[in-house]
This record gives structure tokens, C-alpha cells and sequence, in this order.
């Protein structure tokens, strides 16, 4: 299995982990640390330095109770970041937008991944700029709107088959605009529009998923989420290292392959150390 960017084929024969860089004022856990480019440069050199594959560059924040920024404004946090990057590293940048024109402006300045929590359902165009650029696009399942997609009604149906519903939706969609399965990676959405229970399930049949998605890689990002914290006894953002290792061994013991993370040098331990039993 593979991922192909508009720049490159990620082989997926070793787990990728893909480091978190917001350069937002107000993330629930980086919020402002690297919003000047010197920081932000010496953080990505750092997360490369640490075994990063990819780095993932968002410009709003996702937050429960987060304001949608205009595109403008996130551009103009992104695109100098993402030319710094590119121009020193050759390490793959992923923008995190849900809007088209941020991610056609970010892919014609050098990232070769779009990241869209919204899964095409916000803005379906950005799958026409995937399909153009030939960028990596990644689908993650989420409900609602940008406003409510942390407070969204209680699911119907089991969460598993909302998700399974969610993401094969979304990749009929990027179908349909002439997006090729190998651009496509899958995400299930931990901690967004979901319960406690909801994430725990998730990741514990995250397998069940992964089968369902024999030629989609699946990435997990559960990174510092709010439901592990709920689990250590209200634990902060950043003491929520644990947690976070556990859910990415958990993750890839159950088919994950890419994984979205705040502590890159911790999580590359983690998982190398986890490879070690696959053959065993």
C-alpha cells in the first residue's frame, strides 16, 4: 500500500506519523506558540529532526467553541510557514483546511496534502483541487457544521456504521471530482461530534473499519483529545502524553497506518517499539 502526493509515493511498509503545526492563536492545546514563522521553522525542524514524515500545517482552529476564520486571514497564517518549509525541507507538508481556496493557494505554494476534517461536505471543490494537483487528500468523518460538529445530536445508529456511512460518502464524492484511490487516506474523526464511549468503540473496532477500506490507508488522530483526559481525571492538553501513546498503539495494533500527533519523538518510540510484536 501506498499514498501518492502531487510530489511523491509514501510507501506505507512502516507506520508514517504525521506532526501537528498550528499556527493559530487559540488551538485547544498549541494555541499561539508558533504563529511567527521563525518559531514555527524551528518547531517543524525540530518534528523532522524527531522521525516526522509529514507535517501537517493548520491555519483555524478546531476547537469546540472555535470561530471559522475567512480564508484570507488563514492563508495569510499558512502560506508564509508552509514556503518557509518547503524551501528548507524536503519533508511532505499537509495543509488542515476545509475550505478550496486556502488548499488550491497552500498546494501552488508547496504543501502536497490536503487535510479536511469536513470530508468534503463543507466544500466539495477541494476535491477538484486534489484531483488537479494530484495532491494526497485526507477525508475525515465528522457531522454538522464547523459551529456544531462538537455538540451535534446524539447518532442514531451504532457509531461504527455511521462512520463506515461517513467516509465511503466522502470518497464517492472525491470519486466523482477524479480523485484517484491512491491520493485518498481516511480518518475517523476521534473526538469530533463523538462521546467518551463513541471514541473508545471507535478505536476498539478500528479493524472492523479498516477492512472496509482495503485500498484506503487509515489515519488516527486522537492526539491529546479531550476524551483522554476525561479518562486520566481531567488532565490538561499536555499532560495527556499517555493517553495519547496508548491510543496510537491501540490504533495501529487495529490497522492504522498514518498518525496525527502533538509528541512526535514519543509516539515514533511507541510505535516502533509496538512493531516489534507484529511477526511474533
Amino acid at each position: 500500500m501506498f499514498w501518492q502526493t502531487s510530489k511523491r509515493r509514501l510507501t506505507l511498509d512502516h507506520p508514517l506519523v504525521m506532526g501537528i503545526l498550528n499556527v493559530t492563536p487559540d488551538s485547544f492545546s498549541d494555541g499561539g506558540r508558533y504563529a511567527d514563522v521563525d518559531l514555527a521553522l524551528k518547531r517543524a525542524e525540530q518534528m523532522i529532526a524527531e522521525g516526522a514524515d509529514i507535517l501537517d500545517i493548520g491555519g483555524e482552529s478546531t476547537r469546540p467553541g472555535s470561530s471559522r476564520v475567512d480564508a484570507e486571514i488563514e492563508i495569510n497564517r499558512t502560506l508564509p510557514v508552509v514556503g518557509a518549509i518547503v524551501k528548507r525541507f524536503d519533508t511532505p507538508v499537509s495543509i488542515d483546511t476545509s475550505k478550496s481556496v486556502v488548499a488550491r493557494a497552500l498546494i501552488d505554494h508547496g504543501a502536497e496534502i490536503i487535510n479536511d476534517i469536513s470530508g468534503l461536505r463543507w466544500d466539495a471543490r477541494i476535491a477538484d483541487v486534489a484531483a488537479k494537483s494530484g495532491a494526497g487528500l485526507v477525508l475525515m468523518h465528522s457531522r454538522g457544521t464547523f459551529e456544531t460538529m462538537h455538540s451535534p445530536p446524539p447518532l442514531e445508529d451504532a457509531v461504527v456504521d455511521e462512520v463506515l456511512s461517513g467516509l465511503k460518502s466522502s470518497v464517492e464524492i472525491a470519486r466523482k471530482w477524479g480523485v484517484g484511490d491512491e491520493q485518498i487516506v481516511l480518518d475517523i474523526g476521534i473526538g469530533f461530534g463523538k462521546t467518551q464511549e463513541q471514541n473508545l468503540e471507535l478505536l476498539a473496532k478500528l479493524d472492523k473499519i479498516v477492512n472496509e477500506f482495503k485500498v484506503h490507508p487509515m489515519l488516527v488522530g486522537a492526539s491529546r483529545k479531550s476524551f483522554i483526559g476525561k479518562i486520566l481525571g481531567g488532565s490538561t492538553p499536555t499532560d495527556r502524553l499517555g493517553g495519547s501513546l496508548a491510543a496510537a498503539v491501540i490504533a495501529y495494533q487495529r490497522g492504522a497506518r498514518i498518525f496525527r500527533v502533538h509528541d512526535v519523538k514519543e509516539t515514533v518510540a511507541a510505535i516502533k517499539f509496538a512493531a516489534q510484536f507484529e511477526n511474533i
